[in-house]
């Protein structure tokens, strides 16, 4: 699995339908209408997040790999 920037995948969140809901210092909190979970994305500078961070993530919003 590759690497991705937090600014990055909130690009690709805002691009399936999650919109920004509040900021709280450096994660960006998304939210949907048809799904109950919410998406915590930390954004800290252009460095990239850690596999496992990415993994759970992606599991919370549905999407999949290749949507990156």
């Amino acid at each position: 699995m590759k690497s991705v920037s937090g600014k990055y995948l909130c690009k690709i969140l805002e691009q399936h339908g999650w919109r920004l809901q509040r900021i709280s210092g450096s994660h960006y909190i998304y939210e949907k209408d048809d799904i109950e979970a919410i998406a915590v994305v930390p954004v800290h500078a252009n460095r990239d997040m850690r596999i496992g961070t990415l993994k759970t993530i992606l599991r919370a919003t549905g999407l999949t790999e290749q949507d990156l």
